[in-house]
């Protein structure tokens, strides 16, 4: 599957996560769409990355904001690279870490609201 035809279904996925579940790891994030190898996170990085410039465009914050590396709580470096590339991120890298969580912030509080019961 595409990057493009996977980031609709990731997007939906992040959507419907409950905020308690979140972030996601790219991992989580890969075996929740039941992808298998070869470049599993590959694949979900480039279909975040499509869903950041599609956000960009239509003014929304970064889904793939709520999806982090296990390693350090944070997103993968070209997360941040595409974020300052589109104008939505400082270039200062000292900067991202505080820049993500408002990102993340903004992200939780644009999803649709959960059905009752979620």
């Amino acid at each position: 599957m595409t990057a493009l035809l996977l980031a609709a279904p990731v997007r939906r996925l992040l959507e419907a996560t409950p905020s308690s579940a979140l972030p996601m790891t790219y991992r989580q994030l890969a075996e929740a769409l039941g992808l298998t190898p070869p470049r599993t996170i590959q694949r979900v990085t480039q279909a975040l990355e499509a869903l950041m410039r599609e956000d960009a465009e239509r003014g929304r914050p970064f889904v793939a904001a709520l999806v982090v590396s296990q390693r350090d709580g944070l997103p993968a470096p070209g997360f941040f690279e595409l974020a300052v590339q589109l104008g939505r991120f400082p270039a200062d890298p000292a900067r991202h870490a505080e820049a993500h969580r408002e990102e993340f912030q903004r992200a939780l509080a644009e999803r649709l609201p959960a059905a009752p019961g979620s």
